[in-house]
């Protein structure tokens, strides 16, 4: 091999910091993206100055296309722009509302994906972002979720971010997604020891969420779907009268009758009425209707019989106004699962509606796995209080971008999953998705991919430059796909 070929095969190393990219963009107005993409993104450029649009959507495609961490230099050299020096300032500096971009995507999304006259249904559920560091002001104490465990408590440092997602049936997918479009961040209480302001729970930036998407829907049937985090009476009485709540209800909680319209003698009218049995006794009562219903995915498994029974009730609790809920009880024929109960604010309900929309919320957790895994999430390595606010909602709204990219492509194309010897996929996921519109849309005609190299180039730390330096290679953790 000759001395040329020789650093021409170094050159070519698994390292963003010696690839060499080109400097032409594919958009033929020097934006990073195709006209087919860019005409997704029209609404949004007016909440944007010009020249930061522009940076902006640079910074869109180099998250794409980024290996590893999702930083700002990170982004901007995979596209060989690392040298220019205004691209920070979009996250920590721009004047630009995040709260209006949400508002954009979400119409974007029920416009594309949801029927009209269909129910809007929204997941709602916080995540930890693993983060340390000594500058992030809101960063808090909290159970790891996902390590913790009946008899192993685990906690983490991090932020604490509420999102909300619409899920909705993706065509080219087949079958229900999270896209996420409204990301909050929910500090702990620490975050408030030295201001003057009272501190806020999860439950009120959630109050706040479902008001402001029934302010930006406010024609729309509105279902808001969470956990069990989400089954307290202040909630489901502050937001009742605007979106449908569904969740979880303990077995044990107080039910009382609807009080009566009109009271016998003198007084005030009555809240509440008679006491009704609990759930855990209702589920013991052989005078209790049955009916059996058959759900696609119940707890990993498809196509499984259940039984149901309903009701309607008011949930009541000293020192807070009664909310009048329907009340939903599922139990396993084959006693494999344990009975739960679940509730609606909605009287008028279907149980059957009830259950495919709470089924539907365990998507968010996929969607909280996929941006992880190919967004990038927990990389980022802000600590400024404005970039880390924006940074995160971004790349989980991109998630929805790229989702709705993907559905534009497979008008043209049909979309196939990615397959491996060992591993047989069937469905599209997320990295289908980035893998059928990042390589063949986003990166520039020349970009400069990386080519297979002799087995003592790719184990060796140090390798020669071009100048004949010795420069030192990054591995980078490529995210694998799902």
């Amino acid at each position: 091999m000759s001395q040329q070929d020789h650093v021409a095969a170094i050159q070519g190393a698994d390292s963003t910091d010696e690839m060499q990219h080109s400097r032409r963009l594919p958009g033929s107005s020097g934006s990073p993206l195709p006209e087919r993409f860019l005409s997704r993104l029209v609404g949004f450029a007016d909440l944007f100055t010009r020249p930061t649009w522009s940076n902006v959507l640079v910074l869109l495609a180099g998250a794409i296309l980024a290996p590893g961490r999702r930083t700002v230099s990170a982004t901007l050299r995979i596209l060989g722009r690392e040298c220019d020096p205004d691209f920070h300032r979009i996250l920590n500096r721009s004047a630009w509302s995040p709260r209006g971009v949400a508002r954009q995507l979400l119409c974007l999304l029920v416009k594309v994906l949801v029927p009209v006259g269909a129910p809007v249904v929204i997941g709602i559920d916080d995540t930890i972002e693993r983060r340390w560091g000594a500058k992030i002001s809101a960063r808090g104490i909290y159970r790891d979720p996902v390590r913790w465990s009946k008899g192993h408590f685990v906690k983490a440092s991090g932020l604490r971010w509420l999102s909300a997602m619409l899920l909705v049936r993706v065509p080219w997918a087949d079958r229900v997604m999270a896209l996420p479009f409204l990301t909050l961040l929910a500090p702990s209480k620490r975050f408030y020891s030295d201001k003057t302001r009272a501190p806020k729970t999860l439950l009120d930036w959630a109050r706040q969420a479902a008001l402001q998407i029934h302010r930006w829907l406010p024609d729309r049937y509105i279902v808001l779907v969470g956990d069990s985090a989400f089954a307290a009476i202040e909630f489901l009485a502050a937001v009742r009268n605007y979106v449908c709540v569904i969740t979880r209800l303990r077995l044990d909680a107080n039910l009382f009758d609807f009080p009566p319209h009109k009271r016998k003698g003198r007084g005030r009218r009555p809240i509440k009425g008679k006491p009704l049995k609990k759930l855990s006794a209702v589920i013991r009562d052989p005078k209790v209707s049955w009916k059996r219903y058959r759900v696609s995915l119940w707890y990993g498994r498809t196509n499984r019989l259940i039984e149901i029974a309903t009701g309607t009730a008011m949930w009541y609790r000293a020192g807070v106004p009664p909310v009048p809920i329907r009340w939903l009880l599922v139990r396993d024929p084959k006693g494999e699962l344990d009975p739960q109960a679940f509730l609606a604010t909605d009287l008028s309900a279907r149980p059957c509606d009830i259950l495919c929309w709470f089924v539907s919320r365990w998507q968010v957790e996929v969607t909280f796995a996929e941006v992880r895994a190919h967004l990038g999430v927990e990389t980022q390595r802000q600590w400024s209080d404005k970039a880390i606010l924006r940074t995160t909602p971004v790349l989980l709204g991109l998630f929805s971008i790229v989702t709705l990219w993907a559905h534009d492509l497979s008008k043209s194309r049909k979309l196939k999953p990615r397959t491996a010897a060992w591993y047989p996929k069937a469905i599209l996921t997320f990295s289908d998705a980035i893998a059928a519109g990042a390589p063949r849309n986003l990166a520039p005609p020349d970009f400069l991919h990386v080519s297979a190299q002799p087995r003592h180039y790719r184990n060796s730390n140090h390798h020669l430059a071009a100048n004949g330096k010795c420069t030192r290679i990054r591995r980078l953790n490529r995210p694998k796909s799902s």
